[in-house]
């Protein structure tokens, strides 16, 4: 099952913000894009990084999941530098359970943002 929802920006390439399988659903990686507007957030990678975890947040409400319903997580960052700030961020929304997850460096993000996270949820 194919799920957008403008609450969250739209996809800026050939796929779609979640797709549900069974009881699992695949959330697109999200970037610090303002989903009314499409403009980026550039004041900085906590700003960036809840921008971020809005987009996922709406994603997941609008297929009835939640963030304790996330089982993985995966985030890329631009510079392992911010690797702090954005696990304080982070930590304010997976405030349950937290979900198995990743995190690294990458050369480039899509839009050249600092942040872009992805995750999974499953509930029965």
């Amino acid at each position: 099952q194919i799920l957008n929802t403008e609450k969250a920006p739209a996809a800026i390439g050939p796929y779609n913000q979640a797709v549900k399988a069974g009881k699992t659903l695949y959330v697109s990686g999200q970037i610090p894009l303002i989903p009314d507007s499409m403009e980026l957030i550039t004041s900085g990678v906590a700003d960036e990084t809840h921008q971020v975890l809005k987009n996922v947040d709406a994603i997941l409400k609008n297929a009835g999941y939640s963030f304790n319903d996330v089982v993985k997580a995966s985030i890329f960052i631009s510079d392992m530098g911010d690797f702090a700030t954005i696990n304080e961020v982070y930590a304010e929304y997976f405030t349950g359970n937290q979900p198995a997850r990743e995190c690294v460096a990458v050369k480039t993000l899509p839009k050249n943002v600092n942040v872009e996270i992805s995750v999974i949820a499953w509930k029965d």
